[in-house]
């Protein structure tokens, strides 16, 4: 017979629960807008009704291989998230705010740092 897995996670040892938690983790920052939502415990229905759109809307969006910034964090803050933008180069990250100030395009850039904002 099976087992519910909160049990079975319970019997582990506490290295162990580290390592599967570990891996959720990575899975759950690896996972497709659907995924996402759906691990939100949100249907498409309940997100469309959060944007004001509507179901089939959310399956196009969900679909996509590529769409706007600002269509993502939309759906994004509707799960209750906020999206950040991270750009990786050799030198370092550079974190990119796109969201801010309605928008304007400044920059600040700090001398010789690895880590870097843009907004």
């Amino acid at each position: 017979m099976a087992q519910k897995f909160d049990k079975l996670f319970r019997t582990m040892s506490p290295e162990a629960q580290k390592r599967v938690e570990g891996r959720v983790d990575a899975e759950y920052r690896a996972l497709a807008l659907a995924e996402l939502r759906e691990a939100q415990d949100l249907t498409q229905v309940q997100l469309a009704e959060k944007l004001g759109i509507d179901q089939g809307a959310i399956s196009k969006i969900e679909r996509r291989t590529d769409m706007y910034l600002s269509t993502l964090r939309n759906v994004i803050q509707a799960m209750g998230g906020q999206l950040e933008l991270t750009a990786l180069f050799p030198t370092g990250r550079v974190q990119v705010l796109t969201f801010r100030d309605g928008g304007r395009s400044e920059k600040k850039v700090g001398k010789k740092r690895s880590s870097r904002t843009i907004r």
